[in-house]
């Protein structure tokens, strides 16, 4: 797998030589500085973390008067899921910076982002959810690969890109109901060997928890205890939540032993 840091590090070279140092998402302009950011710091502000109260479990923020669905289903060992913001306008312009126009270095202002989550378990091993084979052929790098490096360097934690792997290549996850994800994604992962002690996945976003259910099955069903884990943006608010925000908004898991 390619060095991201000193990929990174390349490229920031030729970015601050070929482009003029304004923000990627409000075209405002930005010192000139060896570290520059591409998103600002204003508009990394009007990021809108999740509120409380949250799920224990799967950091849902939830109705007041009403339980948690979202993770009733999930594999026993998956525990202490979080999202840094909600996936709002702005965050969303990030999330595609990162996804599908090749700006690794936004991701250094969304892990900055996410560390400020709740510190994980003693001895994590960042575990980033991987592509399939043609959608990384395609993109030419992994989204979630490279948020976990800058996550793990922000940290000082260890990342294991190869911990899981994809056993087939599983359809575009954008239109489907959280039914059909789920199906989509039944078996897509398996671990490459002992897993790490305490593994916690990391994503870009968060919609309705099946490619981290069936990822964080995988490292069970290799022998993981537990498996949390971390992501930049959560897609789906609670109802009373997005209409105060005006703005956007059972599993059959079973633990397998193949």
């Amino acid at each position: 797998m390619p060095h991201w840091p000193e990929l990174a590090a390349g490229f920031g070279a030729v970015e601050r030589w070929l482009l003029p140092a304004e923000c990627l998402v409000c075209h405002s302009g930005l010192p000139l500085t060896r570290h520059d950011p591409l998103i600002c710091p204003p508009c990394a502000a009007r990021w809108h973390p999740l509120g409380q109260p949250r799920c224990s479990r799967c950091g849902q923020p939830l109705t007041p008067g009403i339980d948690c669905r979202l993770c009733h289903g999930w594999p026993p060992g998956l525990n202490g899921v979080a999202s840094a913001v909600w996936l709002d306008q702005g965050a969303r312009r990030a999330v595609h910076l990162l996804k599908y126009d090749g700006w690794w270095r936004v991701a250094q202002v969304m892990a900055d982002t996410v560390r400020r989550l709740a510190p994980p378990p003693a001895g994590s091993t960042l575990v980033p959810i991987p592509l399939g084979a043609t959608r990384l052929s395609t993109r030419g790098y992994n989204q979630s690969a490279v948020l976990a490096d800058a996550l793990g360097r922000l940290m000082g934690l260890p990342v294991a890109p190869d911990a899981i792997r994809r056993r087939r290549e599983t359809t575009t996850q954008t239109a489907l109901t959280p039914e059909e994800r789920r199906a989509n994604l039944a078996g897509a992962f398996e671990a490459a060997g002992a897993p790490p002690a305490n593994p916690v996945l990391v994503d870009d976003v968060f919609t309705t928890g099946a490619t981290l259910a069936e990822a964080a099955m995988a490292l069970l069903t290799a022998g993981a205890r537990r498996v949390s884990a971390v992501t930049f943006a959560r897609a789906q608010r609670p109802l009373a939540d997005a209409a105060a925000a005006l703005t956007l908004g059972p599993s059959p898991f079973r633990r397998r032993r193949e």
